[in-house]
């Protein structure tokens, strides 16, 4: 019996230790950004060695998949999923912004490293790429609703504008607007908006 329990124990020690250098990873991802984050960075926050770092994360890969899986967990993107059952465009606009926009506010540091990082570091800009699939289906229930005088490609440009992150920012940082007059702003913004 004691063998099992030592077993365990060491197991239990393996995935704490795995544990402290995701969340430390996540942390300096979110203070100092992806792109600058260091190996040794990390395993001085999470309390390990470089070789201990390197026996859970040969990979640079490995460390980032597990990262973003971490603060998607506790940061999750809004989910499209009800939305379709709006059928006032302007009311499926409004919830979907808001609640789009609540989540910029909530992944703000990590987002805004993230955006700046991913033209420089390769990586970063995969990972981005791969966590905003979310993204591409709330466009989509959105692009049903929205339609502004002009080509559909206009409104899908104009829906790609208000759905950016760097857009929230610009609107709620740099011009100092609440998440909800930013959303009735990108609501007039798009004009006619239409019924399902």
């Amino acid at each position: 019996m004691a063998r099992k329990y030592e077993l365990k124990r060491r197991a239990e020690n393996v995935e704490e230790t795995r544990r402290r250098i995701v969340e430390a990873a996540v942390d300096l991802h979110g203070t100092v950004g992806p792109a600058r984050t260091t190996v040794s960075a990390i395993a001085d926050r999470a309390g390990v060695q470089r070789q201990t770092y390197y026996r859970h994360f040969p990979s640079e890969r490995g460390l980032f998949e597990a990262c973003s899986g971490l603060w998607q967990e506790r940061h999750p993107p809004p989910d499209p999923s009800g939305l379709r059952e709006i059928a006032d465009g302007e009311e499926r606009l409004r919830l979907a912004l808001t609640g789009l926009y609540d989540f910029y506010e909530s992944g703000e540091p990590m987002l805004a490293n993230v955006v700046r990082d991913a033209p420089v570091h390769e990586l970063t800009a995969e990972t981005a790429t791969m966590r905003m699939a979310a993204m591409a289906e709330l466009r989509d229930v959105l692009a049903e609703v929205v339609a502004p005088p002009g080509s559909p490609a206009t409104a899908g440009a104009m829906l790609d504008l208000l759905l950016d992150f760097t857009t929230w920012q610009a609107l709620v940082r740099r011009s100092g607007l609440s998440r909800d007059e930013a959303v009735e702003l990108a609501v007039d913004m798009l004009g006619c908006v239409g019924s399902a």
